[in-house]
């Protein structure tokens, strides 16, 4: 082994040291996990939270409710501190809302009869949800796995029309990692499921695969050349994006850079999951339009969302902002409106 390289995996080390193995949030970071890299991530974005957290304090002044204007967006673009976000996403969802009119609404989801085929459902993906976070483990002594039984079966029970599709259990696993609270998760399902992402989660999906297809139309204006390698090997949108999509981005990008991404999805609905998917193949156009097959182009998609690049959230998230241009949601209505009339037609 050269000086260089041992130089580097000392410094690995001691960083490893400094930082531990697990993550805030509960995650143990994989064996080659780059903590030197990550640590010099770390130290500059932990200078951009110092500076945000002092400027949403002034901003809430210690008060539990917000209204939503410009000032309000502009700072959720810039990131919510982890204190304050619970407060901002059931504000600016409308959970905070259904909580406060509908008193008690929670505890009689669970109290009532529920359907046993929905439960066993929900019990055998239970043990699926993060396996590499320790709060999701039976040994914990904070195990979140009941408090994610309870909140799936409540919304199944609410919401039989979607009732328990996979997919879900990560996304309120993530609520409950942040709210620590299964009502608020419960509700901010609600307003996911039931508002921002409207038929993503029903049985035909229609809502999830119109917004695969608009991505696609979206890509042919701002990245001809990808659109041409897609359809040049035949590559289906569903093959490469369904994940980004219904685990709106869980387990595909770092949890820093997700967390952010659900800040603005909260506050300014789907467009942001366009915006992400948008800039990330953007980026990479160059390196996607090398693919020669099929296998290709899915290696190359499963490649662009590591790296500096989805590591560095802040810079990350100014550019999803900028880098493809405008994105108004009358274009969106427009290309949905297109995309489902086509699926509709295909299906009589």
């Amino acid at each position: 082994m050269d000086k260089k390289s041992y130089r580097a995996r000392v410094d690995n080390s001691q960083a490893k040291e400094r930082i531990g193995r697990v993550d805030p949030y509960g995650f143990e970071r994989s064996e080659d996990f780059d903590y030197s890299s990550y640590e010099e991530i770390m130290s500059q974005y932990l200078t951009v939270l110092t500076r945000r957290s002092i400027k949403w304090s002034k901003l809430l002044k210690g008060r539990n409710r917000v209204q939503k204007n410009v000032t309000l967006k502009r700072y959720v673009r810039k990131g919510v501190p982890n204190e304050h976000r619970t407060l901002i996403w059931m504000m600016a969802s409308g959970a905070q809302d259904q909580l406060e009119n509908n008193p008690g609404f929670y505890q009689a989801l669970l109290s009532a009869q529920q359907d046993p085929k929905l439960l066993e459902t929900i019990s055998t993906d239970l043990n699926r949800t993060f396996p590499d976070n320790i709060n999701f483990r039976k040994t914990s002594d904070q195990c979140l796995l009941k408090s994610l039984y309870n909140v799936l079966r409540a919304y199944g029970h609410h919401n039989p029309a979607v009732g328990y599709c996979q997919g879900m259990n990560f996304i309120a696993g993530y609520l409950l990692i942040i709210t620590k609270d299964e009502e608020k998760s419960f509700w901010l399902m609600d307003a996911l499921i039931g508002r921002i992402l409207p038929d993503y989660y029903s049985p035909h999906m229609l809502g999830l695969k119109t917004d695969q297809e608009v991505l696609g139309e979206l890509v042919r204006v701002k990245a001809p050349g990808v659109w041409k390698t897609m359809t040049d090997n035949n590559v289906m949108w569903t093959l490469v994006v369904s994940r980004w999509f219904i685990c709106l981005f869980i387990d595909i990008l770092p949890v820093e850079t997700v967390l952010r991404i659900w800040d603005c999805l909260f506050y300014e609905g789907s467009k942001i999951l366009f915006r992400v998917a948008l800039t990330l193949i953007h980026h990479h156009q160059g390196q996607i339009q090398e693919a020669q097959s099929l296998p290709d182009v899915c290696e190359a998609f499963k490649r662009i969302t590591h790296g500096p690049f989805v590591d560095e959230c802040h810079v990350f998230m100014q550019k999803i902002f900028t880098e493809t241009g405008s994105l108004s949601m009358a274009t969106l209505t427009k290309l949905r409106t297109k995309c489902r009339a086509q699926f509709t037609e295909e299906k009589s």
